[in-house]
């Protein structure tokens, strides 16, 4: 069944063959519908084993704190059934929307089948490994076949860009963790699904930073690859992003380009925020280490939350940092995020450093926005 549907896929998209994968990255478990739960439990049924090393995105349900999610009880249960389908089928556990943080970390030229629109831009962009963007049941489907369609990202005459972003602003403008996500938005916006090849910023191009730019660039657009000259593996140089031809369009990227993007990403006032949140993607454990030192043993007066991995939130038991954070009011999310299930309270205005969250949580959860750096985020969460 599995080898079927990869095999029709296939054929819609007109590839020519099957390209064998080495990993993959599942995104089909979060519960939409009992639909979704049925079909994993048919794989299941049926024997289906995944070939491939494959970690699984985000759930419906945070398993290390299951009373902090708000399902009515049928949901609750098809979610969990969904979710141990999954590990049946014998994918690893992560529960994760950056599996690339917490060990699957594909090599460059590696030919993937990943879904989860973060987890796909990064591991092309940033990794140099190659998928497209799979989508729920497809890349279950791949795993178990252990093959993808050979089309789009995985040629290398797909990966050329064709944009190129200069970028010219201060330094102190691309050393603001902030920017990152407003170049994302504005990547997203002028690329669409086209590659761009970004060049002006690499002695500031952290792996966090482009996880950010990369997160949003692929929510408010439908980026899947970027490139970052001197930085990226596939862009030791702008010719090189480019495979050789000119860049078929040249966009200028200023400070006032970058502080209107930041502006884009709130609708709502400052002083309006009910809740803080970040960690979309899920919080790295350098993220979670700058925000204890921004926290500089303050509490915080508003529910404030931190979305991360299950293997993070391990590390953080392990050596004392999360009983600072449990000290400081911080709540922790693992497993899943607070715009993908119920968890935060009501309507309101969510502040967030996150370009994906800033984007999604008008649509998911009916909040307001309001958009900054994680020093801003802290600064309005312990105001009384």
């Amino acid at each position: 069944m599995a080898m079927r549907l990869v095999a029709d896929a296939a054929a819609i998209l007109g590839a020519p063959r099957l390209v064998p994968v080495e990993s993959a990255h599942i995104d089909g478990c979060l519960y939409h519908g009992d639909g979704g739960t049925e079909f994993a439990e048919k794989l299941v049924a049926g024997g289906a084993r995944v070939q491939v090393p494959s970690t699984l995105n985000i759930g419906s349900l945070d398993l290390l704190n299951p009373a902090q999610v708000r399902l009515p009880p049928h949901e609750r249960k098809m979610a969990l059934r969904l979710m141990r389908a999954y590990e049946h089928l014998g994918c690893r556990a992560t529960w994760t929307c950056a599996p690339y943080q917490n060990g699957h970390r594909p090599g460059v030229g590696a030919q993937v089948a990943w879904g989860e629109s973060n987890a796909v831009v990064f591991v092309n962009s940033v990794l140099g490994a190659r998928t497209n963007r799979y989508g729920d049941y497809l890349d279950i489907s791949c795993a178990i076949a252990g093959a993808a369609p050979d089309y789009g990202l995985h040629r290398t005459e797909a990966r050329r860009a064709t944009i190129a972003l200069a970028v010219t602003a201060p330094e102190h403008v691309l050393a603001d963790d902030a920017t990152w996500p407003a170049l994302g938005a504005i990547l997203g916006r002028r690329a669409g699904s086209a590659i761009a090849a970004i060049h002006g910023v690499a002695p500031h191009a952290t792996e966090d930073r482009l996880k950010a730019l990369g997160a949003t660039a692929a929510s408010v657009g439908e980026v899947a690859l970027f490139h970052v000259v001197g930085v990226t593996p596939e862009a030791p140089t702008l010719a090189a992003a480019c495979q050789g031809a000119p860049p078929e369009s040249v966009v200028p990227v200023t400070e006032a380009d970058i502080v209107a993007a930041m502006a884009s990403l709130s609708n709502a006032p400052r002083e309006a925020v009910t809740a803080v949140a970040i960690g979309s993607p899920h919080c790295s454990l350098g993220e979670i280490d700058a925000l204890v030192t921004a926290l500089n043993g303050r509490r915080v007066a508003l529910p404030f939350y931190v979305n991360t991995s299950r293997d993070v939130v391990a590390a953080l038991e392990s050596d004392g940092r999360r009983a600072v954070l449990d000290a400081a009011g911080i709540t922790i999310v693992a497993d899943t995020c607070i715009v993908a299930t119920p968890i935060i309270d009501g309507d309101g205005v969510l502040m967030t450093n996150s370009g994906k969250f800033a984007h999604y949580a008008p649509g998911n959860i009916n909040h307001g926005v309001v958009f900054g750096a994680l020093s801003d985020c802290v600064a309005r969460a312990v105001q009384p």
